[in-house]
């Protein structure tokens, strides 16, 4: 067991958590929703880097939603900040060692769907690595070749859709491709990005979903499409749009959420 795993126990008054949620730019509000919760800002925890991106509030967040414990990371760490691939292998593999076995993660998203307007949230059923770097670059035994064909979970998914078919949520699903920023992409890049399968494109995520499954976590991922992709619109991209759209989007993701986490087992 780590260091930062005992010290994060030792101020957990007995919470032990089983579902990990990592949150995105602009989806911090959804830490309002844990009942009584205790929180430790990433400068205590070894290991745990500067959430360096507004949007990302820096601190670990241990509840509970009904009877389910869970730990929230309210931001994390982009490749593009420090040009570390691995910036959040500590924090995941923290969350692998308090005893979660699922990670829930959020982000950000621009949309290459007409459909899926900003504002709208979308399940990722699979992913595109286009930045040619990985969080387990280094990684010493033969672990590090990690089967990821069914790294964003069936069943999971499934009991979302469920979920905002229930609330009257319309739930867009698809491939998320990651680039590593911070520029926004080029219209080419997205043109060459549709042509390649991809449905939504951001600047995060990939590895922590890489760093979970390594450690032999269950994973699921939720967009908020904030923007549509470069070229789909004539909108000036910047982070205060992507800030300003998630905000209209996390209505429809706490819900999500909630509910899951309310009939988690």
């Amino acid at each position: 067991m780590s260091k930062t795993v005992e010290y994060i126990q030792s101020k957990s008054q007995g919470i032990n958590p089983t579902v990990g949620i990592i949150l995105g730019s602009g989806l911090g509000s959804f830490v309002n929703v844990l009942e009584n919760p205790i929180s430790l800002s990433y400068d205590e925890l070894d290991g745990f880097p500067d959430a360096g991106v507004s949007g990302h509030g820096g601190k670990l967040h241990l509840g509970k939603i009904n009877h389910t414990e869970i730990a929230v990371l309210q931001g994390r760490a982009h490749y593009y900040e420090t040009g570390v691939v691995d910036a959040m292998k500590i924090p995941v593999r923290t969350l692998a060692g308090l005893g979660c076995e699922t990670l829930i993660l959020t982000n950000a998203a621009g949309s290459l769907m007409e459909e899926a307007q900003p504002g709208s949230v979308m399940a990722i059923t699979d992913h595109i690595n286009f930045t040619g770097v990985n969080p387990l670059f280094g990684e010493g035994s033969n672990t590090r070749f990690v089967d990821m064909a069914d790294a964003y979970n069936s069943d999971m998914r499934s009991r979302f859709h469920k979920i905002a078919n229930d609330e009257n949520i319309k739930l867009h699903e698809g491939i998320y491709i990651w680039f590593c920023g911070p520029s926004f992409e080029t219209p080419a890049e997205i043109q060459a990005a549709k042509m390649m399968g991809a449905n939504a494109v951001g600047m995060s995520t990939v590895p922590e979903v890489i760093l979970a499954r390594h450690a032999g976590m269950k994973v699921a991922a939720l967009s908020v499409i904030t923007n549509m992709a470069a070229g789909m619109s004539d909108e000036v991209l910047n982070h205060e749009l992507t800030m300003e759209n998630a905000g209209k989007g996390i209505k429809d993701l706490k819900t999500i959420l909630v509910r899951f986490l309310e009939l988690y087992s």
